[in-house]
């Protein structure tokens, strides 16, 4: 048995009649042939043929029929809509106070929430502008010691044996003294292997790329300029092109310039030249400084590359078991090296937001539950004059929606503020943070949030008010008091809801605030207090010998020295949490010579008196002086930590090192002279390495070229303020080399702010957050007291009626407020353990949920909900008996 589909009622049949529509049409047409002569059949027949298709046309008219119909339904629909949402500006007109807490509310819920997701989507979301930036790798050695850059003559042989990639580069990130009519300084740059711009597939704004030809010594003083560095330094000057510029004093043909999508980082590299390896560099596969890099060939998926990789590492193994024992080669896409630390931080941010977001949003459905109890009565008289519940719902979540997207519009403001201050904080070390606006993606969002903050604060009072009936209504006013239970129940599962997120919230910024505290308090291995450092670097021609750059930096240690105020001074080659640095595997005597037995340590070259102006303590021996110089006994001071690795439960003093230098027929053992406590030279918060220090005058001729002649000078005032000593700082480096730029400077404090800076932003905004959510709680708590006082005035009347004292009443009201907050601190107690082991990476070192912390999370709750009803457990008192029974 078949169905056939019935017309809707009150709708006409569409399909019969387009039918009666054609079959008029066409006896219209029969009579006219009949009237001209034409036999009755035959002008049928002619009619029929003349019409064409009927079933064609038929469908036609229905199709033109039913769009017709849709039209009309979207024009009555966003009618509607339109009326729904003047209606809904009107209600809010009439509710200021009820409108202001609402919109402020979203406000800050949707304004955070934007403003983090903007920095998201500018970081991690946004793709990179390279075309395919999917196939380009990261490759990377990995030896005993772990991740380590590359030699070139491993990068070399890399290339001529892997077939995965096209191409394979190399970079030697360096920074170079700009000369020229302009004032000297230093920049960062990088000298990069042939392929480096076809690897990134942008072309250059202007001129060309380094042509491959160049990367060769002789021919490598060619220099392309990033667009940031042309803009800032030569004033977009297009006649720049084929002129000659001043670096590190060596003159280098400008080639190019690329275009701004080049500069996707805002601490990028500004200028690039031929990195030119020699044939004795391109032999070299003992010193690492190389960052290497790939594209994938067409057809090629990383697990094939790996594979291949995986094969040339054994061959270098092989074919340099000395220099390359242990090495692994390793891939990775490089959008996952560049963005993957950021990744989790910003993830944390995000997560707190949305924390926020979801208690604004109980807030605001506390409050609209609370007026649709108000609107109960409207919203009966309208069903019973005709109005459908879906009519009311849609009426009332478009209502809603209004409100939403009010709050969303405050919110850009609030995340402009935000933005704002985010793009200012560039220590924050986020890549391409100063990318994040509000542009369209994050308006969308904005908007989006605005929805959905609409559907999970309005549904359910829209719903409960919809389904309200007359006789309801009237029963209700009838018996005051007795209104509104089962709404009551919904307020207090969202004000436990806020509770636990609010719980969670204070337990994370608490652990935070704690693990800032502690590393506050870390004993740096030195006293940072009255040190200022500044770099200089010095270049390769006119300072090739070690002799000549020995004495130039000892020259400006002296002339440090002598400045009025200055009580030490020092050059090293890395500064405790400063950029450079170079690692080494020392061999204590007696043990094995190969890397298996070695300690990976970091190299310091410093001057006498670098100790004395960075206040490292000695522990035992001596520290350098003027015999420590070429020709004596080669002499090495190393940290506790390097002493107890080499040395476990003996004297270190007077025993030997292999390191840096030297061979089997002369291996230039070091003696140890003098141990010093260990420095957290990468911050307090990261673990302490073993560290060795050489005199400069003994230095290995050869690491001049390993950190690039580059030293930081630190000088302590024996004044109060180091940053004083800034100028007459830069005064003695100029009598030293009048076109050399001093740079990077900074106090040591500054430097400690600057790599705590993480940790501080990120427990200040927890904490800002935890504070916001405090509020907002404590606030959602007030408004469900205060709807239970009014509800409940006449039994409270009653009870003082019968001789209920006033801790009676006290104890009646706050009993109600802290059911919910009961369950919500349970709940609370769960996520704040789910969130803290879910932080554990950002939480190094640190105790995971001290009880402490939880504990006065708990008591900060339990103390905002006791006040938050405090002011309606007053008012609950002053219930007069007489007007509560009367009414």
């Amino acid at each position: 048995m078949t169905w056939r589909r019935l017309p809707k009622i009150g709708r006409p049949d569409v399909v019969r009649e387009a039918q009666e529509e054609i079959e008029h049409h066409l006896e219209l047409r029969v009579q006219e042939l009949v009237e001209k002569g034409v036999p009755l059949e035959q002008a049928r027949a002619q009619a029929a043929q003349a019409f064409g298709d009927r079933r064609r046309v038929q469908s036609e008219l229905v199709a033109l029929d039913r769009e017709m119909e849709r039209r009309r339904r979207w024009t009555q629909w966003l009618g509607e809509l339109g009326r729904d949402a003047v209606f809904g500006l009107r209600q809010w007109k009439r509710s200021p106070g009820f409108a202001v807490l609402a919109l402020a509310t979203l406000a800050l819920g949707i304004g955070a929430t934007t403003a983090i997701f903007s920095a998201v989507h500018a970081v991690l979301l946004r793709p990179l502008p390279f075309p395919q930036s999917d196939r380009i790798v990261l490759v990377t050695g990995w030896r005993l010691v772990g991740a380590s850059d590359t030699s070139a003559g491993n990068f070399v042989d890399w290339r001529r044996n892997s077939k995965s990639f096209d191409p394979l580069i190399a970079i030697d990130w360096e920074s170079f003294n700009i000369g020229g009519a302009a004032e000297p300084e230093r920049v960062m740059g990088a000298k990069v292997s042939r392929g480096f711009f076809r690897l990134f597939g942008i072309p250059p704004a202007l001129g060309r790329w380094l042509d491959d030809s160049e990367d060769v010594p002789g021919r490598e003083r060619v220099v392309v300029l990033s667009d940031r560095f042309w803009r800032r330094r030569f004033a977009a000057d297009r006649g720049i092109l084929g002129r000659d510029i001043l670096l590190n004093n060596v003159p280098h043909r400008v080639v190019g310039v690329m275009p701004p999508a080049f500069d996707f980082v805002a601490d990028s590299e500004e200028l690039w030249t031929p990195v030119a390896f020699t044939p004795e560099r391109e032999a070299m596969h003992d010193e690492h400084y190389l960052t290497t890099m790939a594209r994938l060939k067409d057809g090629v998926s990383l697990e094939q590359a790996r594979s291949e990789m995986a094969i040339v590492a054994a061959q270098s193994r092989k074919d340099f078991p000395q220099e390359n024992q242990a090495l692994e080669i390793r891939i990775e896409p490089y959008a996952e090296w560049l963005f993957g630390p950021p990744r989790q931080r910003l993830t944390v941010w995000l997560g707190a937001v949305l924390g926020i977001l979801l208690i604004a949003c109980g807030n605001v459905g506390n409050l609209l539950l609370a007026r649709g109890s108000a609107r109960s009565s409207e919203a009966a008289i309208r069903a019973a004059l005709g109005a459908g519940r879906r009519r009311l719902l849609r009426q009332l979540l478009t209502e809603n929606v209004v409100l939403a997207l009010g709050g969303a519009a405050l919110g850009l403001l609030v995340a402009q503020v935000i933005l704002r201050a985010l793009r200012s904080s560039s220590w924050l070390g986020l890549p391409r943070l100063e990318q994040a606006r509000l542009d369209l993606p994050t308006l969308l969002f904005a908007a989006a949030l605005a929805l959905v903050c609409s559907l999970l604060a309005g549904l359910l009072p829209a719903i409960r008010t919809a389904r309200a009936d007359l006789q309801t209504v009237l029963r209700n006013a009838a018996r005051p008091g007795s209104s509104g239970i089962g709404r009551d129940r919904a307020r207090q599962v969202l004000i436990g809801a806020e509770i636990a997120l609010s719980l969670a919230l204070l337990v994370v910024a608490g652990v935070f605030l704690r693990r800032a505290a502690d590393l506050s308090k870390v004993d740096l291995g030195f006293e940072p207090r009255g040190v200022l450092t500044a770099r200089l670097t010095l270049p390769a021609d006119g300072y090739k010998e070690a002799e000549v750059v020995e004495a130039a930096f000892d020259r400006l240690v002296a002339e440090a020295a002598a400045i009025p105020g200055v009580s030490a001074a020092g050059v090293t080659s890395q500064v405790p949490m400063g950029p450079g640095g170079n690692s080494n595997g020392l061999v204590p005597e007696g043990r094995p010579r190969d890397i298996e037995h070695s300690i990976d340590s970091r190299l310091r070259l410093v001057t006498p008196g670098y100790f004395q102006a960075m206040g490292i303590p000695l522990r035992k021996g001596r520290l350098f002086d003027d015999r420590d110089r070429r020709g004596n006994l080669r002499v090495m001071v190393i940290s506790e930590s390097l002493a107890q690795a080499a040395y476990p439960g003996e004297d270190p003093l007077g025993k030997r090192m292999l390191c840096c230098e030297g061979n089997d027929d002369d291996p230039m053992w070091k003696t140890v002279v003098g141990v010093v406590a260990d420095v957290r030279s990468r911050g307090p918060a990261r673990d302490v390495q073993p560290e060795f220090y050489l005199p400069t005058a003994q230095a290995p001729r050869a690491s001049w070229d390993w950190i690039q002649r580059t030293m930081t000078l630190a000088v302590r005032s024996s004044g109060a303020d180091p940053a004083s000593l800034a100028t007459p700082v830069r005064l003695a480096a100029s009598r030293v080399d009048p076109l050399l730029p001093l740079y990077g400077l900074a106090t040591m404090e500054e430097r400690r702010d600057r790599v705590l800076s993480e940790t501080r932003f990120t427990t200040t905004l927890l904490t800002a957050l935890g504070g916001l959510g405090l509020l907002l709680s404590a606030i959602g708590i007030y408004g469900v007291i205060a709807y239970f006082v009014a509800q409940r005035a006449p039994e409270i009347g009653v009870r003082i009626a019968l001789g209920a004292t006033t801790r009676d009443i006290l104890l009646f009201v706050v009993r109600h407020s802290l059911a919910p907050v009961a369950g919500g601190l349970t709940v609370g107690i769960l996520a704040a353990f789910a969130a803290t082991r879910l932080l554990r990476s950002q939480l190094t070192g640190a105790e995971a949920l001290p009880p402490s912390v939880l504990a006065s999370g708990i008591g900060v709750l339990v103390l905002a909900a006791m006040a938050a009803s405090l002011v309606p457990a007053m008012r609950a008192l002053k219930v007069d008996p007489k007007q509560s029974l009367a009414g």
